[in-house]
């Protein structure tokens, strides 16, 4: 019976990991898998055919002790899974309504008019270093899209706007990696208190200038990023769209969102809290705010906090509801002894991995090129899981490292791929073929540097 919930996660994340040849949307097998995983768990529980373990290290079986007692304490340890994974999503609708609001006053447009060169270099760089940052700020996949929105302004022969479209890539997701907002699986690990923000920052941003800047330094010099970019008539049509409130939005959104990482150092609380409240204050700002001049009180619907809910991807926040309480039924599953000692499923797997590859580095760097062909977000939850480091572990800081920008060795590795894929129809083969030893350089590059620093100078 063990081996029954173990085959259900593996069917589901082959499930995943096959979602476009099986033309299914990942969320589909994601929350099938969550439910009947849970089910199958808690009827083999109920009948004494499975023990769990909570999050303490203690182990509940229906044949030991009181009945009542031992159900009470599967609900209590289903429940504790469903909180902290409720803690993330909480806090990524946050994330997620605050940038739709600034998109809907054209916030971004701000940033958009202050791209004025043609040459083909300068802009490489300058979209690099504006993605690399903005993705620390609002995240990667956000960051890719307002820059390939620009990019299609800038650039109108697509075979060189593709190459544009992947550098973004690389550069969003080396830039995530380094912010515990800048991506989904820092943002996990931020909040399930694996690492803090000061730490993620100070031993992983040098690394990840690394994995942007060695490949754009390397196509620097290649055919496609040579000459001048032909100019289109793109200063009058951002001057045309832009707002009265697209600066206020656009500085208040994304002031809103740094003020999250201070508010946990100041308050204590979890990062959730403090989104809540920055979404409140984004919200509440752009109920007064006025669009344009002569503003009718009957299109403040158009630039509501309301209109911003609707555009947000909910199937994204499904998706991540399904994995993380999938992986949560394997941590809670017991499935064998360690030194005599009862423990869950992927802890167990984590001792018979670091058996079979004793260093660590090599086992996150695999982590990390496992990340381009299986979803990172499912990798991140059951290494939280399987391993039990101290906060600030220099193991939670590479892991954070190698999963945000190991995803860009694929164009669909990362969801700023599949999101580039989408918007340019950048080919599979075409990316693995001119892009995919560039985006590993650069992330071999960091990780090196990421344990230089850490056997030599930390």
């Amino acid at each position: 019976m063990l081996l029954i919930l173990i085959i259900l996660f593996v069917v589901g994340y082959l499930s995943i990991a096959f979602e476009h040849p099986l033309k299914l949307d990942k969320t589909v097998p994601a929350l099938i898998m969550a439910g009947v995983m849970w089910a199958v768990l808690s009827v083999g529980f109920n009948n004494g055919w499975f023990s769990i373990v909570d999050e303490h290290g203690h182990i509940y079986n229906i044949m030991e002790g009181d009945h009542e007692v031992q159900k009470e304490a599967f609900l209590t340890n289903l429940m504790h899974h469903f909180g902290k994974t409720a803690e993330i999503l909480i806090f990524l609708i946050g994330a997620m309504t605050i940038v739709e609001i600034i998109d809907l006053h054209r916030g971004f447009d701000v940033i958009k008019s202050r791209i004025k060169t043609n040459s083909k270099k300068r802009l490489l760089w300058t979209l690099g270093i504006v993605a690399f940052i903005l993705s620390a700020i609002i995240d990667n996949l956000t960051a890719t899209i307002v820059l390939l929105t620009l990019l299609k302004k800038l650039i109108p022969k697509r075979e060189y706007r593709i190459w544009f479209a992947s550098m973004i890539v690389i550069a969003a997701n080396a830039g995530g990696a380094w912010s515990p907002i800048g991506d989904v699986t820092t943002t996990m690990l931020w909040i399930a208190n694996k690492l803090t923000a000061i730490g993620l920052i100070e031993y992983v941003i040098v690394p990840s200038i690394l994995c942007f800047v060695v490949p754009f330094v390397i196509v620097t010099f290649m055919k496609p990023f040579q000459g001048d970019v032909p100019r289109r008539y793109y200063q009058t049509e951002v001057e045309t769209e832009r707002l009265m409130s697209s600066k206020t939005m656009l500085f208040v959104g994304i002031g809103a969102i740094i003020f999250v990482p201070i508010f946990k150092v100041i308050t204590g609380l979890p990062p959730y809290v403090g989104m809540i409240l920055s979404l409140g204050i984004v919200w509440l700002t752009s109920e007064y705010v006025k669009p344009f001049k002569n503003f009718d009180k009957k299109d403040k619907h158009l630039y509501s906090g309301h209109k911003a809910l609707s555009k947000i991807e909910f199937s994204s926040i499904l998706f991540f509801l399904g994995i993380l309480m999938a992986v949560a039924a394997l941590e809670s599953l017991v499935f064998g002894s360690i030194d005599g000692v009862e423990v869950g499923t992927l802890r167990y797997a984590a001792e018979s991995l670091s058996n079979a590859v004793p260093n660590m580095d090599i086992v996150v760097i695999l982590l990390g090129i496992l990340s381009s062909i299986i979803d990172n977000v499912p990798l991140v939850a059951a290494s939280m899981g399987m391993y039990d480091f101290e906060v600030d572990s220099s193991i939670w800081h590479f892991i954070a490292y190698s999963a945000g920008t190991g995803g860009s060795m694929l164009i669909i590795g990362s969801a700023a791929g599949v999101a580039a894929m989408g918007m340019e129809k950048i080919d599979f083969i075409w990316y693995l073929k001119r892009i995919t030893w560039l985006a590993f350089v650069g992330f071999l590059a960091g990780a090196l540097c990421f344990m230089f620093i850490e056997h030599y100078i930390r």
